[in-house]
């Protein structure tokens, strides 16, 4: 009986951060020594990080990448490590996975298949590597193999597939397992996105049992970048069997996740597979030989079962509130702020961004601790007088209620509680003056009153973007972050003025849309996220229907009635923007979906959308970076891209029309 304990690590990297990712990497590797494994994959491109974009041009990264790969390598004595790094050969540019054994450089791997969808666009940097080819890399005084390899180690054969190429049809692991391979390594960078997890946990599963072969594989973890938001997926499976996944959404620097792989099933369970044809040939080319002996296991590990949410009901509900809050985090630290600040309205949108905030603290402090919690923000200054995360709260995040003369009690009481509730800051400012001077200003100036009557819109907005030096001032004196709180449902729109409600150096829930984050709230208000519980203040937000509270309270204004049910509105968006579809199919869809409404009411509605749509595009190419969350963003520097200037689709809603017998 051959057995092998390997271990996946995930890793919080940032992009050109050499020293802080060297770090990662080798308390990494130290904690996958400290538990006995013999052989540790780490993420794709954990060394450069993987969003470097357009820097991995620059020439001097690959040989710093290199230069940082070389100083790793005593730190792997006695075992088999695999690193990512891009490596330039023959003029292009690769995306490879090195393996070293015992403190050697054995060769590179190249990406065979690239990433080059929604929010990645690997090949705008990288070749593609061509199956079955090798070559060997000059690297100074030294050559190392490169290309679709595979490593014999010890009589351990390991084999790549490094992220996408196990996303698609032809995956390098069939061609792999014909060569013999025991052990398939996936160093990945695979973005959170809902429900993601479990497509994972079905290749990586299938891919084992598929191949007959021990699978390991390993993600990055966290806020990388600024938009991407990684869960820290690791999961190692044998011969169909899923041995074990790691904790997600975790606040530490790097996870190990471990388990044993028995070799010899591993193989006798592929030589009794009848559709297993071994490739035979008399040259093993594509094979790099070392030796290695792999040490007797030390006594068993236990990893831990997974979360309880991970199987909930309302998972989509936990994995939101755990991925912004991570994100949040990263982003905090990583950009150097030294707090957050919200304009909270006593809205639903506002009130989630808040949550959200403060919701770090809870889960960061009960996973790592609040020393390593507060060693992570050391540089801001007098965090270490919060003598709980509620107070800890209080000095991170505050919030300001901006009132003018159509603001409410409901909505100043309902900020009020949500503040209270969470421990933050609670300001209240009163900007109805600023809104009147400008008011008279622009009256006196073109010589006319300004009226509800024929101004309403250019009142309203005025309104919102008074509000914004405000809140700018107090994020600037304390050095913090502003946060937007457009939601996507407004973007689509543009139900948002630009420079008010969406100003912000940071957009976190600018790809979610409007009917999910009502939902989010109740839950909030009744359950909450496992292990932290609910928050009933919310109720003061729930209750209320969603309003701008920018025209007279007589007006009774309400979001819906200015556009459209928000149900209705997202199911819209999915399908013209995410499915493709024209307005004529679009309102067939929606007279089976939504029966309760009529035909006139559906053209009305999907007309007004695609007018809107189309008119707003320069509004989502401004708005702040948001996090990506699945796939129906509308950012445009990152997944969802549209002209800012276009016909308007005029064509098509007239077809509409004529389908629905209202007109020509």
């Amino acid at each position: 009986m051959k057995l092998l304990r390997v271990s996946a690590a995930v890793i919080n990297s940032t992009p050109l951060d050499w020293d802080g990712n060297r770090r990662h990497l080798s308390g990494a590797i130290g904690a996958a020594r400290a538990v006995g494994a013999s052989i540790l994959c780490l993420p794709e491109l954990c060394i450069t990080g993987y969003g470097c974009e357009d820097a991995f041009h620059a020439p001097g990264l690959q040989q710093t990448a290199l230069t940082v790969l070389h100083e790793l390598l005593p730190e792997t004595k006695g075992m088999v490590v695999s690193f990512g790094l891009p490596v330039l050969y023959s003029g292009g540019l690769f995306n490879t996975a090195c393996l070293v054994a015992d403190g050697k450089i054995l060769g590179f791997v190249g990406k065979q298949n690239l990433a080059g969808e929604g929010i990645h666009y690997e090949p705008r940097w990288f070749k593609r590597w061509p199956e079955g080819v090798q070559g060997e890399l000059h690297a100074g005084d030294a050559k190392y193999p490169i290309g679709d390899l595979i490593f014999d180690c010890g009589g351990i054969r390991i084999g790549f597939e490094i992220c996408e190429d196990a996303w698609v049809a032809g995956r390098p692991g069939s061609n792999l397992a014909r060569q013999g391979v025991d052990i398939i390594l996936n160093p990945s960078a695979s973005h959170f996105a809902f429900g993601k997890h479990e497509v994972r946990k079905r290749f990586v599963t299938e891919g084992s049992r598929a191949f007959n072969v021990g699978y390991v594989y390993a993600n990055l973890l966290g806020n990388e970048s600024g938009r991407a938001i990684y869960d820290g997926d690791a999961m190692i499976a044998s011969a169909g069997k899923l041995l074990v996944t790691g904790p997600r959404f975790s606040y530490a620097d790097f996870l190990i996740t471990s388990a044993v792989l028995d070799i010899d099933t591993i193989r006798m369970s592929r030589a009794r597979t009848g559709s297993y044809e071994p490739l035979i040939t008399g040259s093993q080319k594509s094979t790099v030989f070392a030796g290695f002996d792999f040490p007797d296991l030390g006594p068993a590990r236990e990893e831990p079962p997974p979360a309880p949410w991970e199987s909930s009901p309302t998972v989509k509900e936990e994995e939101f509130t755990r991925a912004e809050s991570l994100a949040l985090f990263d982003y905090l630290r990583k950009s150097r702020s030294r707090g957050f600040v919200v304009s909270l309205s006593g809205g639903a949108d506002s009130a989630a961004v808040s949550i959200l905030s403060a919701r770090m603290m809870d889960f960061g402090i009960g996973e790592i601790g609040r020393e390593a919690f507060l060693a992570k923000l050391s540089y801001i200054p007098g965090l270490a007088d919060a003598k709980n995360n509620r107070a800890l709260t209080n000095k991170l995040l505050a919030t300001v209620y901006q009132s003018t003369r159509n603001s409410g009690s409901v909505t100043l009481n309902a900020a009020k509680a949500v503040a209270e509730s969470i421990g933050a800051q609670f300001l209240e400012f009163d900007v109805d003056s600023l809104v009147q001077g400008y008011i008279a200003t622009v009256s006196k100036g073109i010589g006319r009153q300004l009226d509800w009557k024929t101004d309403d819109i250019a009142l309203q907005n005025i309104q919102a973007r008074v509000r914004s030096p405000s809140v700018w001032l107090l994020a600037n004196l304390t050095g913090s972050l502003l946060l937007a709180t457009s939601n996507r449902s407004e973007a689509a729109v543009g139900y948002a003025t630009m420079d008010g409600d969406t100003s912000g150096g940071l957009a976190p829930i600018a790809g979610i849309d409007k009917a999910f984050i009502r939902r989010w709230l109740r839950w909030m208000e009744k359950t909450g996220p496992a292990g932290i519980g609910p928050l009933p203040a919310l109720s003061a937000v729930n209750e209320q229907a969603p309003t701008a509270e920018l025209r007279p309270p007589s007006a009774k204004q309400t979001d819906e009635d200015d556009l459209m049910p928000y149900e209705l509105l997202d199911a819209i968006e999915r399908a013209s923007i995410r499915d493709k579809l024209s307005p004529k199919e679009i309102l067939q869809f929606c007279e089976l979906q939504f029966p309760q409404y009529t035909r006139q009411q559906l053209v009305v509605w999907i007309e007004r959308f695609f007018r809107l749509w189309c008119r707003n595009q320069w509004k989502r190419e401004r708005y702040a970076p948001s996090f990506h969350l699945d796939d129906e963003n509308l950012d445009p520097k990152t997944w969802c891209r549209f002209p800012i200037l276009s016909g308007g689709y005029e064509r098509e809603l007239a077809e509409m029309r004529k389908f629905a017998g209202m007109g020509p």
